[in-house]
């Protein structure tokens, strides 16, 4: 059982970190994207920001350095990964389901590094566990473990019953929807209860901790728990082959869309990706944009568009 669980953890985590980096990858492999360029944007010095400003009201400014407000854009970050303030401002009902499931995986987040840390310490200095300070991080980690998983299954019942119930929410809602919010209830439900119904240190999350660093073939848990870990550990590795994954596209679409305002210089970074963009060939169904595989975007770009479907 103890290889099994290891096993599964390991393979999971590496499927994790690979899908992640394949999906970053494609991200900033893709064509540039049509930006917002709506302001205030944040990188913008802050005396700019009040007003909506940019570095282009300067005088000559293609002849400076973009700016580059580091302190805002964290700010800005800040606020909408770990508050959702965009959802909070637009859709407050929606808020109140989805805060407690993302701040639940925040919380959980943190529980597991804490973990990892005291099943390391424990791995290197077996009697650093028995001391009060040890102590102290086990109910940290406890704490925080507990109160992540029952905030992630409160707001992802909440969700459910929004998606299945709301006229509005319906039209968005897919099978893949249900499931994967069916999924995490199960994984996290069934770890809750594996982790409240342990029977005692060598049964529990840190052994398995100390074990999985160790790669302890003696450890023993309880069913329970064992299904919990399969599940979260095959949920973790499922995040991010799917639109989950959206923690990665979300750093694009703020960075690359919302809050990208810098200036096409000659010979810059954006005027090459401009120019791969207008040697494209399009074959949009479109008939008035004459996108038929063979004409590029300059081409299409230089001429009058047709006043209606060829006949």
């Amino acid at each position: 059982m103890s290889i099994l669980l290891y096993v599964i953890s390991y393979f999971s985590l590496l499927v994790f970190i690979v899908a992640c980096a394949v999906r970053a990858l494609s991200y900033a492999r893709a064509p540039i994207h049509l930006r917002w360029e709506l302001y205030p944007v944040p990188h913008e010095a802050p005396h700019r920001v009040g007003h909506g400003g940019s570095y282009y009201e300067e005088p000559e400014w293609w002849t400076k350095s973009s700016p580059r407000n580091l302190l805002g854009e964290l700010k800005s970050m800040g606020a909408e990964i770990l508050f959702l303030k965009a959802l909070w401002e637009f859709n407050r009902k929606l808020w109140y389901r989805s805060f407690p499931f993302h701040f639940g995986l925040y919380i959980l987040i943190f529980a597991v590094f804490l973990i990892l840390l005291c099943g390391l310490i424990s791995f290197i200095s077996p009697g650093f566990m028995q001391g009060s300070l040890a102590a102290g991080l086990q109910f940290v980690f406890r704490a925080a473990g507990g109160g992540g998983l029952a905030l992630s299954i409160w707001g992802a019942l909440g969700l459910l019953q929004l998606r299945l119930t709301d006229s509005r929410m319906k039209i968005y809602t897919t099978p893949g929807d249900i499931f994967n919010l069916l999924f995490f209830i199960a994984a996290f439900g069934t770890l809750s209860a594996g982790f409240l119904l342990g029977t005692g240190p060598s049964t529990g999350i840190l052994a398995f901790t100390r074990g999985l660093l160790s790669f302890d073939t003696s450890f023993e848990t309880t069913g329970l728990l064992a299904a919990g870990l399969v599940l979260t550990g095959l949920l973790v590795a499922y995040i991010p082959l799917t639109h989950m994954s959206h923690f990665i596209a979300k750093y694009f679409t703020y960075h690359n869309i919302r809050w990208d305002d810098a200036a096409n210089r000659r010979g810059g970074r954006i005027e090459v990706k401009l120019a791969e963009c207008l040697a494209y060939r399009p074959t949009w169904s479109a008939a008035h944009i004459g996108a038929d595989g063979k004409k590029t975007w300059a081409d299409i770009a230089a001429s009058s568009p047709a006043r209606g479907p060829k006949k």
